[in-house]
């Protein structure tokens, strides 16, 4: 049985040796395949890398450091504070949140007419002291007010927002005047901080 294995492998041998043409084109053939092999993966790599750097871009884009390079620490000086309402008890952090929102009603030209700080609430349970304002300002302010609030430190959610235009400025000029605005706000607390 050994002859006939060595005689099988023999007869490959043999047909090689016989005809150099068979062995040369099967040497072609494996090392095309194996150059087609590495072509390949090199060109997926390098489609990888430009999948990723155009993320990277659009990453960047999306932070707002397209522009320029922006660090965390630009980023932080822009709106300096921290993310979290401050205060040993949660009606210090309750206090704090009325005076951030009445600070930015402010600085838009607008007036706290009454609010209402949630302390008790199902929220504050999770974590988040909530807010209702009621204010008074002019149409245009609106804006500022809202990015105000939801872009500045601490991190605030503006939970409700329910804008009342007076009938005679909505019949007039509906891009002026001043409108009542119900603003429902709401911030995380955490306990000894």
């Amino acid at each position: 049985m050994s002859i006939a294995k060595v005689t099988g492998g023999n007869a490959v041998t043999r047909a090689l040796a016989s005809s150099p043409l068979i062995a040369v084109t099967l040497y072609v053939a494996i090392a095309g395949a194996l150059l087609l092999t590495t072509g390949l993966s090199i060109g997926e790599i390098v489609a990888h890398r430009q999948a990723l750097a155009q993320t990277a871009d659009l990453l960047d884009q999306f932070r707002g450091r397209k522009g320029g390079t922006r660090n965390t620490a630009s980023a932080m000086a822009e709106h300096p504070g921290t993310p979290f309402l401050e205060g040993p008890t949660v009606t210090v952090a309750g206090a704090n949140l009325l005076q951030r929102v009445a600070a930015a009603v402010g600085n838009v030209g607008g007036q706290v007419q009454s609010s209402q700080v949630d302390v008790s609430g199902a929220q504050v349970k999770d974590g988040f002291v909530g807010l209702v304002v009621s204010c008074e300002l002019e149409q245009p302010a609106l804006q500022r007010l809202l990015y105000d609030l939801e872009a500045g430190m601490p991190f605030l959610f503006v939970d409700q927002l329910d804008v009342q235009v007076p009938q005679t400025t909505a019949l007039s000029d509906a891009g002026s005047g001043r409108v009542r605005v119900i603003l429902g706000v709401s911030g995380q607390w955490q306990a000894g901080k």
